[in-house]
């Protein structure tokens, strides 16, 4: 099957969680936001003029028939078919709740920029921003990022589930990878807490497909337009 991937074609944001899986998997996908005429199919399918179950927002996927959105309902999709998921049904579930937990946390990032309304821009809600940033490294951060630490070892500290990579590994590697764009010298300071994570970062940027998507032109850069954004004066 070839997936078609929907999602805005100059960022990373929700959508590289669900390219990361495509790509560890070697699935044959398009990325069609990106392609000439490609960001217009995508919202003719959101206004539901081609389905009568249209998804409320980027990312969605297209597979044969089906129309999947929300990044973790994807990614309990294409688990099981790109073999990045348990075969067993608690196995499947507890990777839905951990990507579930994923999806809350990158709320919590994204509001360390834009802690009153997305519909403003950051130079609008600068002091409130300040704010949310602080609060976020002193509370949320440590509490999250503890809690999947604590998974990570208690599954033996290589993956997060049973003995082998899943999706949810590769959304831990795009967390970190995040916050170290967004966050480098907070990460700097608190990478010393969660050396589990870390380590699997490193694990996960080696694996050959992984290293491969990372230094070609499909990966997207990360900008001040997405979830993880870089500005100084958040980095204290």
């Amino acid at each position: 099957m070839r997936y078609q991937l929907y999602y805005h074609p100059s960022i990373q944001g929700r959508g590289e969680f669900v390219r990361l899986a495509l790509e560890e998997a070697s699935a044959d996908y398009v990325d069609v936001a990106r392609r000439k005429g490609g960001a217009a199919a995508m919202m003719k399918i959101i206004d539901g003029k081609r389905t009568a179950r249209p998804p409320f927002a980027p990312p969605f996927l297209k597979a044969g028939n089906l129309i999947i959105a929300q990044t973790a309902n994807i990614l309990f999709y294409l688990g099981p078919r790109l073999n990045l998921s348990p075969r067993d049904e608690a196995g499947r579930l507890w990777a839905h709740q951990l990507q579930l937990t994923i999806a809350d946390l990158l709320v919590q990032i994204h509001d360390t920029h834009h802690p009153i309304s997305s519909a403003l821009y950051y130079e609008q809600q600068r002091p409130a921003a300040k704010r949310s940033a602080e609060y976020f490294w002193r509370y949320r951060a440590p509490k999250v990022l503890g809690y999947f630490e604590r998974v990570l070892q208690a599954n033996g500290g290589k993956y997060l589930i049973g003995g082998r990579l899943s999706y949810v590994d590769l959304s831990l590697f795009q967390i970190v990878e995040g916050l170290r764009y967004a966050f480098p010298k907070r990460m700097k300071r608190f990478e010393r807490k969660i050396p589990g994570m870390i380590a699997l970062r490193d694990r996960v940027a080696n694996r050959p497909r992984i290293n491969a998507y990372l230094a070609s032109k499909r990966r997207i850069a990360f900008n001040e337009w997405g979830i993880f954004r870089h500005y100084r004066e958040l980095d204290g």
